[in-house]
């Protein structure tokens, strides 16, 4: 595994708010014969979280495929994107993966999807079945002939990429795909025929035939009782969901602990693991309260800029509202929809980068949470008579250094867990 950054050394807490997030690693040390090693020194580093601290891979395609228009400003990006994040969403929207019948963009997909997994990230598709940003020519079809068309895209891109790729959001927004008006499409037209429940039964059924192993998710914007009782139908018609998705994005004003705990006491209540997979949080104006589809709200970049106060308020904003989420238990992931302000959807200020590339102060309050307050700091310590090494941390992946071999180490646990380490033949 390479990687552009190193993270700093963090200082480690054991703030009980978070202890569903630590464990405390007891490590016997062998040779390949299983006898212990006494007395060597060990180092201990973490790699990433257990937990997914993600964003959207999107603007990086372009410059991983060599084809960015400011590949300066693009590699800078990769620099900034690698030194908060490990987990990466990557589009999959049917109109514009195939844009034409018949002809993918699977490879330049692959080469991104490569890239990051080359850095150590782990990926996440996005969506395999949605009513906006459809294949325009599928409305050429009848319903018979685009649901068969639907299911084989289903199948294909979760095949093309398995192993890769594993963990997809089977199925957006579907409280409202049924009666989606803002634009003809023919994932609207097979869901008006099908219902919400067939849906997504084709969804889950398709990407579960292709990788049994993959994780599912099924997401939706809408917080209100309807996806509640989307979910318990789901449930209740035999439908496995791996993963709920909820999306976050304040366009209008940010959720505040109130809104966001009473999400989580609701959502929470399935048993199924919270992702939070689109979190955008300003740093200008809000989008007037009484618009009710963010769609209409149609302004330029210019129009919309990030402003000083808006950026302290950002930052105080994702801080809190990432510890929220990094403190409840039921959540295991949170994405971040964007990087950049250039590029943002709506032309919003959401980003944590400004548009000529400099961070703002939500960028460097998020990377010493992740970074820094959240984060192992690399250790040297040094085995007993026993070969035992006992070390605290946050769960993830960790690389165990003696001498001059090194092994990975998976923390998956909370509180005191025993592992034993081969370390490899010299």
């Amino acid at each position: 595994m390479t990687s552009l950054f190193t993270p700093p050394a963090g200082a480690y807490t054991s703030d009980p708010t978070f202890a569903h997030r630590q464990t405390h690693a007891v490590v016997n040390l062998a040779d390949h014969h299983g006898e212990p090693l006494p007395h060597q020194e060990v180092t201990v580093r973490q790699l990433r979280h257990d937990f997914k601290f993600g964003c959207i891979g999107f603007e990086l395609i372009d410059w991983v495929n060599g084809r960015s228009a400011d590949p300066e400003y693009d590699a800078a990006l990769a620099e900034q994107w690698l030194g908060l994040f490990d987990t990466a969403t990557l589009p999959f929207y049917w109109g514009t993966f195939e844009p034409e019948q018949g002809a993918p963009k699977t490879e330049a997909l692959r080469r991104t999807a490569q890239w990051f997994a080359d850095q150590g990230i782990r990926l996440k598709g996005h969506p395999l079945v949605w009513h906006t940003v459809c294949a325009p020519w599928l409305l050429e079809k009848s319903p018979a002939e685009a649901e068969r068309l639907l299911r084989e895209r289903i199948r294909r891109e979760v095949s093309d990429f398995s192993g890769l790729i594993d963990t997809w959001d089977a199925i957006n927004e579907v409280v409202i795909m049924p009666v989606f008006t803002a634009e003809d499409n023919a994932v609207t037209r097979i869901a008006h025929i099908k219902g919400r429940v067939e849906m997504m039964r084709i969804a889950f059924d398709e990407a579960r035939a292709a990788n049994p192993h993959a994780t599912l998710l099924l997401n939706d914007f809408d917080m209100s009782t309807a996806y509640e009782c989307l979910i318990e139908a789901a449930l209740e018609a035999g439908i496995t969901i791996d993963r709920l998705g909820l999306q976050s994005h304040m366009h209008q004003g940010t959720w505040g602990a109130e809104k966001t705990e009473r999400v989580l006491e609701r959502f929470s209540r399935y048993n199924i693991p919270i992702h939070f997979t689109e979190t955008t949080i300003l740093s200008g104006t809000p989008v007037p309260p009484g618009l009710s589809d963010l769609n209409d709200w149609q302004v330029t970049a210019e129009q919309w800029p990030s402003t000083e106060e808006g950026e302290e308020i950002q930052a105080q904003e994702v801080e809190a509202h990432y510890s929220r989420l990094f403190a409840h238990p039921a959540v295991e992931a949170l994405t971040y929809w964007g990087l950049p302000d250039r590029n943002m959807w709506l032309n919003a200020p959401g980003g944590l980068i400004r548009r000529d590339g400099t961070p703002k102060p939500a960028y460097h309050r998020l990377r010493d949470l992740i970074r820094d307050q959240w984060w192992t700091p690399e250790t040297t310590l040094r085995s007993d008579a026993n070969g035992e090494v006992r070390f605290s941390g946050f769960l993830g992946d960790y690389e165990l250094s003696v001498a001059d071999t090194s092994t990975e180490l998976q923390l998956r646990s909370p509180g005191e867990a025993h592992h034993q380490v081969v370390t490899p033949q010299r």
